[in-house]
C-alpha cells in the first residue's frame, strides 16, 4: 500500500512539474537561438564602399541610368573604356525628370517613370575592379518629380500662382527653397556611401527656356539676387559634404567662361570655383548662338569654340586667384574640366570634330575632359587606344 502511494505521488509530481520543465527548457532554447541569431546578425558583413582616387587627368564619357540598368549596353561602354585612353564614367544618379536611379525607398518610392539601377553598388564595384573612376551625376534644380510632390517649393507662375514649366513641360525647384537643399545633401551622402567616387551637380541654375516673364521665385525674390542665392547654395552644399570625403564638380553653361554677367540664370564661374573640386563648363559648340565670336555656325568650329571658351575660363580663374587674398590655393586652372560634344547638332560630329575639341583642351594647358552624348553612342575611334 505504501509503495502504491509513493508511486501515485511520484506520478502526480511528474504530471504537475513536467510542463514547467519543458517550458523552462524550451524558453532556454529560444533564448539560446535568439542569442545565436543576434550574434549572427552582428557578425554579418556590413557593406562598406571603396573609392578610387581621382585620376590625373580625367577622361570620361557619360552613361544614362537606362544604359547603366541594361547589362549588355553598359558592358559595351565599359569595354570601350577598358580598351581606350578613357579612365572614367559619369552615371546618372538623378536625371532630368527627377528620377533617382538608386533603388532606395528612403530617397524615392516606386511611383517614378524613369530608369532605375537595382544593382548599382555591384556595378560600381565592378568598375572599380577595372580601375574606372566613377562619377555620379545629380540634376539639381530641374526636378519635375519633386515639384509635383512639393509645389510650394517650385518656381511659380506669376500669372496664376501655379507651377511654372519650361517649353518642354519641365518644372524647376526654386533655388532659394532651402528645405530642398537637404534633400540634395541626403542624396549626395547616400550616393557616396554606395561607392561613387565623385558627385557631379548639373542644372545648378535658374530656368532659362520658357515664358520667363511669367516666373515667380517665392523663395528668392526680396532675399537675394540670383547669383548670390546660388552662391549661398554652393556654400551650404560644400559645408555639408566637406567632411564626407567625396570629390565634387559643378556643370556650368559654356558661355559662363566668357560672359560678363550671370546669363540670367545665376551662374557665375567665380562664384562656383571656391566650392567644388572641379568646374565643368559645357562648351558644346552646337549650343553657342549664331554669330558668337564671329562664327556664323559655331558648331562648324569645334576647335576654335572650345579653345576660346576654355581660355576665357582660365583667364577668369587666374584673375580670381590674384585678386582674392586668402583664396584657397587649390583654386587653379586645373579645376577646369570641359564637357565636349559627341553628338550631331548644328553639324555632323565624328572623329575629327571630337579630336579637335580634345586638342583645343590640351592647347590651352588643360588635361582633363569629359564627353557627352545623350544617346550614349560614342565615336570610339575618337579615343586613343590603350
Amino acid at each position: 500500500m505504501k509503495k502504491v502511494f509513493v508511486g501515485v505521488f511520484v506520478l502526480c509530481a511528474l504530471v504537475f512539474f513536467l510542463p514547467f520543465f519543458f517550458q523552462t527548457s524550451y524558453s532556454s532554447l529560444l533564448n539560446k537561438d535568439s542569442k545565436n541569431e543576434s550574434a549572427l546578425a552582428n557578425s554579418a558583413p556590413v557593406f562598406v564602399a571603396t573609392h578610387l582616387e581621382t585620376p590625373n587627368p580625367v577622361k570620361a564619357v557619360y552613361m544614362t541610368a537606362c544604359v547603366a540598368g541594361t547589362p549588355s549596353w553598359r558592358n559595351s561602354i565599359k569595354k570601350m573604356i577598358d580598351e581606350t585612353e578613357l579612365n572614367s564614367v559619369v552615371i546618372d544618379i538623378k536625371d532630368y525628370s527627377g528620377t533617382i536611379s538608386i533603388v532606395d525607398p528612403t530617397l524615392q518610392g516606386n511611383d517614378v517613370s524613369g530608369c532605375r539601377v537595382k544593382d548599382m553598388a555591384d556595378f560600381i564595384a565592378e568598375l572599380h575592379k577595372n580601375n574606372i573612376y566613377t562619377i555620379g551625376r545629380i540634376t539639381v534644380f530641374q526636378d519635375p518629380y519633386y515639384s509635383k510632390l512639393h509645389p510650394n517649393l517650385a518656381v511659380r507662375k506669376k500669372s496664376d500662382g501655379g507651377v511654372w514649366k519650361d517649353h518642354k513641360g519641365l518644372s524647376f525647384i526654386d533655388v532659394g527653397a532651402k528645405p530642398y537643399w537637404d534633400y540634395i545633401v541626403n542624396l549626395s551622402k547616400k550616393s557616396y556611401a554606395l561607392g561613387f567616387d565623385e558627385l557631379n551637380f548639373d542644372y545648378i541654375r535658374y530656368p532659362s527656356d520658357g515664358n520667363m516673364e511669367d516666373t515667380h521665385y517665392t523663395w528668392t525674390i526680396g532675399t537675394s539676387t540670383k547669383p548670390e542665392m546660388l552662391k549661398t547654395f554652393f556654400s551650404y552644399l560644400h559645408d555639408e559634404l566637406k567632411t564626407v570625403g567625396v570629390k565634387t564638380s559643378a556643370d556650368l553653361f559654356g558661355m559662363n567662361t566668357t560672359a560678363k554677367d550671370d546669363l540670367g540664370i545665376g551662374q557665375v564661374l567665380e562664384n562656383t570655383l571656391p566650392y567644388f573640386d572641379f568646374v565643368d563648363p559645357m562648351v558644346y559648340p552646337s549650343h553657342y548662338p549664331p554669330t558668337w565670336n564671329g562664327f556664323k555656325n559655331p558648331a562648324d568650329h569645334p576647335y576654335e569654340v572650345v579653345k576660346l571658351s576654355m581660355q576665357g575660363g582660365i583667364d577668369k580663374t587666374l584673375a580670381l586667384a590674384s585678386s582674392t587674398p586668402g583664396l584657397d590655393p587649390k583654386i587653379t586652372v586645373q579645376k577646369l574640366r570641359p564637357w565636349l560634344q559627341d553628338f550631331d547638332l548644328g553639324a555632323t560630329y565624328g572623329v575629327p570634330e571630337v579630336r579637335a575639341q580634345i586638342k583645343a583642351t590640351y592647347d590651352v594647358g588643360l588635361t582633363s575632359w569629359m564627353v557627352w552624348d545623350a544617346g550614349n553612342t560614342y565615336t570610339v575611334g575618337a579615343f586613343l587606344p590603350k
